[in-house]
């Protein structure tokens, strides 16, 4: 009886352990400079179907650019605004007032990074 618990409990864990992110400390804005393609985004984790996008942000010297924003069959660039490291987190302003935007690193390497908004998206980018 007691295998048949352990082996019920080693079931469900193995099949949560795939879906579980660890949210990584960002130290430096150096960490996310640079030109990066946001190539999808998911409202969650479970999402079966990620939105494809188009836009790629710049992050240079304290600043984020987003550059080719599709809206209404058209592009557009949105004027460069500031970041920063605040707790760990990127703090994307958001423009026309003072507010931010708010993001943890969730997985990052020299090709990849991926991005969890405030509010659970999720946003998956490649190095240009």
């Amino acid at each position: 009886m007691k295998r048949i618990n352990l082996a019920a409990i080693l079931l469900i864990l193995s099949a949560f352990a795939g879906a579980v992110y660890a949210d990584i400390t960002l130290q430096s804005k150096e960490e996310v400079e640079g030109t990066w393609k946001l190539q999808s985004t998911k409202n969650s984790l479970t999402d079966k179907e990620p939105i494809p996008r188009e836009d790629t942000w710049v992050f240079k010297g304290g600043k984020v650019t987003i550059l080719h924003i599709p809206r209404d069959g058209k592009f557009y660039d949105q004027p460069p605004v500031n970041y920063e490291i605040e707790d760990g987190k990127l703090k994307v302003a958001l423009l026309g007032n003072d507010r931010f935007d708010v993001f943890t690193l969730v997985e990052k390497d020299d090709k990849s990074m991926t991005l969890k908004g405030k509010f659970g998206g999720y946003y998956y980018f490649v190095k240009k």
